[in-house]
């Protein structure tokens, strides 16, 4: 989400006349962090009234959105004249640190922005970053350990601790945290227990840990648990890469089977969507992604945070590898994979949950050589199988022989029940290797 507003930020004017030698991307991420905290808190507000307002998708049983307008306009910001907490966020092109009184959220001059599935945030927290940055900001905010800041750093300082390690803002709609659910990181691992049966690897830090709703949290998730989404998930990516090997095919037998692959991604949907009826993780997954797309852009590019804590680096796993050994810490050791495969496995689910792979036709376009996700697939299967140890590429022992698909077709879900532990996260420890 703030990948958005970056490069909103970062695309040169047409009247500049010197080059940057900055990428885009660097330019709009040092712009973003730049900007008072109340302001992008605002924004994120703006930027959930504007998510009813993009074009319809052509989908394969009519038009499409990304979101419910329903569920949208019951969580949205009232429409009458915005009293003080919920002023316009004034962030515009040429003055994102004026506020300059622009018209309420349906006017924003930033266009209207898709944010990633929830499977983002889980990718991307799996990798320890958003418990390595809480102990740079312990320290920043309790000592000297990590040196002196420039004042660019400073802003990112104070912008995360108060965007994110502290309450919401009282009436947003990230303010995902209340006295019935009073810790965060409870409440992230809730949801992504809900959406796909996986916790993340790494412990909550002893500092953190305290008892009670952080070490029993699963006991209260009930029956709606996806536990078996990782079992399809893979499934649909192994019957895709059937038909990514023998997609060049022209003559002997062809094992791919796009009807099969339609069954699996309809089988996905209808598990997702379980969990969002009404209206059910949808703030909590806007607040999530948003939280993570901040950690993720900070060390996309050698932002001033990274270079002060000397962590420039080429990656970003590299970069929080660096910053983690400043503060005694390890990312996930296949961190590297969970960042290549947080967007392109986002795009995936999304295009999952709005059916647009139902039918054999659509369902073919995930292997067929020119479409546009294909080249995203392969990556996710690449990723994946080396993050998680699942043996994508390959055919799992009890297939009988000659077949290329399981024996029984997959449905939504398992029966109620008490939701078994996961077999493991797509992460290793965030903390040790």
């Amino acid at each position: 989400m703030f990948f958005n507003l970056a490069t909103f930020f970062g695309d040169p004017k047409p009247s500049r006349e010197i080059a940057d030698p900055k990428s885009p991307r660097e330019i709009g991420a040092r712009k973003v962090f730049s900007i008072h905290p109340v302001q992008l808190s605002r924004w994120l507000d703006e930027v959930w009234a504007a998510a009813g307002r993009p074009p319809l998708i052509p989908g394969p049983e009519g038009d499409l959105r990304f979101f419910d307008p329903e569920v949208l306009g019951a969580l949205d910001p009232p429409t009458q004249p915005s009293p003080p907490f919920l002023a316009p966020s004034g962030i515009n092109r040429d003055g994102p640190h004026d506020w300059n009184g622009l018209p309420a959220p349906q006017e924003l001059t930033c266009p209207p922005v898709f944010w990633h599935h929830l499977i983002y945030a889980y990718l991307i927290e799996s990798t320890g970053i958003v418990e390595i940055f809480a102990e740079v900001i312990r320290r920043l905010t309790t000592g000297e350990s990590l040196g002196t800041l420039r004042p660019d750093s400073i802003s990112w300082a104070r912008t995360t601790e108060q965007l994110f390690f502290r309450p919401p803002p009282n009436f947003s709609v990230t303010d995902v945290l209340s006295e019935v659910r009073p810790y965060e990181r409870a409440n992230r691992r809730n949801a992504y227990w809900r959406m796909f049966g996986m916790d993340l690897a790494h412990p909550v830090p002893p500092q953190w840990a305290g008892s009670g709703p952080l070490t029993d949290w699963k006991a209260h998730t009930g029956a709606g648990v996806n536990s078996d989404f990782r079992q399809k998930w893979t499934e649909l990516l192994r019957q895709v890469w059937l038909g990514v090997e023998n997609r060049a095919n022209t003559s002997g037998a062809n094992p791919a089977d796009p009807s099969f692959i339609a069954l699996l991604s309809r089988a996905l949907k209808d598990m997702l969507r379980n969990r969002r009826r009404g209206g059910a993780l949808a703030r909590e997954e806007f607040a999530y992604v948003a939280m993570l797309s901040w950690f993720h852009l900070t060390v996309a590019e050698d932002t001033s945070i990274v270079e002060d804590l000397q962590a420039k680096a080429s990656s970003p796993a590299d970069r929080l590898a660096a910053i983690a050994q400043r503060v005694g810490m390890q990312p996930a050791a296949r961190s590297r994979e969970l960042f290549e495969l947080a967007e392109p496995m986002s795009h995936i689910l999304r295009s999952v949950e709005l059916g647009l792979f139902d039918t054999e036709v659509t369902a073919a376009t995930l292997f067929l050589p020119g479409s546009a996700l294909a080249g995203d697939v392969v990556n996710v299967i690449n990723n994946w199988q080396s993050a998680t140890g699942e043996r994508v590429k390959e055919r799992p022992t009890g297939t009988v022989t000659g077949g290329a698909q399981p024996l029984r077709v997959p449905v939504p879900g398992v029966p109620a029940g008490p939701a078994p532990t996961p077999t493991g996260s797509a992460s290793a420890n965030g903390h040790g290797r």
